[in-house]
């Protein structure tokens, strides 16, 4: 384990040191890095029934009372909503996101997702649902059969499971029913509004655009273009030239990315050390019980008493201390932490340390 930690870092320690070099000499499209204000996607929410489970549905009363009102206005009628079977249907909150410029006709995915104590919406059908945006306006109407990608049996108090069965997929199952307006910038100009803020990058980007339009960098994430006259009618076509337009980008801040629940650390490029020592050692602590009884002898007026006998042991291995000088540097991080042999845990708990202390001179990502 720790042979294949230390190949994997020393690896790591090779790419990472490619990236400065290339990322002078790489060129990037501004449609890669930057989105136009005001264009985006919209939300979209509704609730439905799922029918035709075998028996996984749930067993809420509210659900039956929904499934009374769809017969009702399907022109059916019955007396009481537990006259419906319980299992067959489930209560479902359908999720959907409208690209811009939707038209009417057009057809997006929608998310599934069961809301009582359902136990699987495989096999399920979704019955016509309106979707609404957060005004309120009804925007798409969703239905069709759920494609769950797993499996989940129970079957004499045993349950097997492939996926998360109570959430599931219906692509193209929804229809938009109206034009979704989008607006393209301003009375006479666009924002460019980049992924990430960076000063760097924003000042990059006016420059180029501005070898085809009035442009400027207006804070950290947004650059301001003026549109010529000439497309003042043609917006689109200005916009397929600016986004086509190459920068050069820049490095990402100084980052380490460590995810506790698989052990997973990511160490970026340029990240420094100020001089700090770092221990390392295991603290074993074992503490077992072991159950007795107290038997009185013939003669004596007592009775019988169990007790707790408690040993404890602690088995500590020898720790290893090693000194890190002044802006050490990605690589000396990696051998210093490899010499000692650490594992994927204990460099995550290493690397938590650094940076409370001050020393780690870089963003820790804890996912």
């Amino acid at each position: 384990m720790k042979k294949f930690l230390s190949c994997f870092l020393i690896m790591m320690v090779m790419f990472t040191g490619l990236i400065p070099a290339q990322a002078i000499n790489a060129k990037v499209r501004i449609m890669d890095l930057t989105h136009i204000k005001g264009v985006r996607e919209n939300q979209l929410v509704g609730y439905g029934v799922v029918v035709g489970l075998p028996g996984t549905g749930d067993n809420s009363r509210s659900t039956q009372i929904t499934n009374q009102m769809l017969l009702r206005n399907l022109g059916t009628i019955i007396e009481q909503e537990n006259y419906i079977q319980k299992g067959a249907s489930a209560a479902v909150i359908v999720t959907a996101t409208v690209p811009p410029f939707s038209k009417n006709g057009d057809k997006i995915d929608v998310t599934v997702s069961a809301m009582a104590d359902c136990k699987s919406l495989e096999g399920g059908v979704l019955v016509q649902t309106i979707l609404k945006a957060p005004n309120g306006e009804a925007v798409a109407v969703a239905q069709g059969p759920l494609s769950v990608g797993g499996i989940n049996k129970i079957a004499g108090g045993s349950s097997a499971r492939t996926a998360i069965t109570t959430t599931g997929r219906i692509p193209g199952g929804a229809i938009i029913e109206r034009d979704i307006y989008t607006e393209i910038g301003d009375e006479n100009s666009i924002t460019l509004s980049i992924d990430r803020s960076d000063y760097t990058l924003v000042s990059r980007i006016a420059k180029t655009v501005s070898q085809v339009a009035p442009a400027q960098a207006i804070d950290g994430s947004s650059v301001r273009v003026e549109i010529p006259a000439k497309f003042m009618n043609d917006r689109v076509s200005f916009l397929s030239i600016i986004e086509n337009l190459e920068v050069s980008p820049t490095m990402e801040p100084a980052k380490v990315v460590v995810n506790e629940r698989t052990g997973t650390v990511v160490i970026g490029a340029d990240v420094k050390l100020l001089p700090a020592a770092v221990a390392h050692g295991n603290i074993t602590v074992t503490v077992s019980t072991t159950n007795d009884v107290s038997q009185p002898n013939a003669f004596a007026n007592g009775a019988t008493v169990g007790f707790e006998n408690a040993d404890i042991e602690i088995n500590k291995t020898p720790g290893s201390l090693i000194n890190m000088p002044a802006n050490s540097n990605l690589n000396d991080l990696v051998r210093a932490l490899n010499s000692i042999g650490v594992a994927p845990i204990d460099l995550i708990s290493i690397l938590q340390a650094l940076k409370k202390s001050g020393s780690l001179q870089a963003e820790l990502v804890i996912i």
